[in-house]
């Protein structure tokens, strides 16, 4: 099968999931930065008529809604050696923790390479299913978001372990 996508309304806005043959190659918000055009993403089909599109929807809107931790799908991000293996390290973030692009840089062997880390990040395709929003700054501070910084706020708030002694009746 052919390139094609979906658009999933969600709490964060209109999200664009594309699928290229049998992977998900592209995760996409409305105002996305470094959002490819339009006609790149193959016509619009409904989830429900595409198999993997609709299994990408609903594992998605499970993530945001606190039911789903991990994602199982096919991902076909395209990038660069360089981009391919940030976005391997970048897969691996448990979920709330977050890492910075400098330890990123140094697990890639340069630590002074965290400005390419920056734009490698900044480059993914997967946004959410390849958890980037997990990625900060020096310090934790919240740096850059292809999805905008209030989306990258709202994943980590999601994401965010409880509260010690949360649900606890003493």
């Amino acid at each position: 099968m052919s390139t094609r996508h979906t658009v999933v309304g969600t709490d964060l806005g209109p999200i664009t999931i594309v699928a290229e043959g049998d992977a998900v190659t592209g995760l996409y918000f409305r105002h996305h930065i470094r959002r490819p055009a339009q006609e790149t993403f193959g016509p619009e089909v409904a989830a429900a008529a595409d198999l993997l599109l609709d299994e990408a929807a609903r594992q998605l809107l499970d993530h945001l809604a606190g039911r789903r931790h991990e994602f199982d799908l096919p991902l076909a991000p395209r990038g660069d050696a360089f981009q391919q293996a940030v976005w391997n390290i970048v897969a691996t973030i448990p979920r709330g923790e977050t890492t910075t692009y400098g330890e990123i840089a140094a697990a890639l062997g340069d630590p002074r390479r965290a400005w390419d880390v920056g734009q490698a990040v900044g480059a993914n395709p997967l946004c959410v299913f390849v958890p980037c929003h997990r990625v900060v700054g020096a310090g934790g501070s919240l740096t850059g978001y292809a999805g905008g910084l209030k989306r990258k706020r709202a994943l980590l708030e999601l994401e965010a372990p409880a509260p010690a002694g949360a649900g606890r009746l003493f």
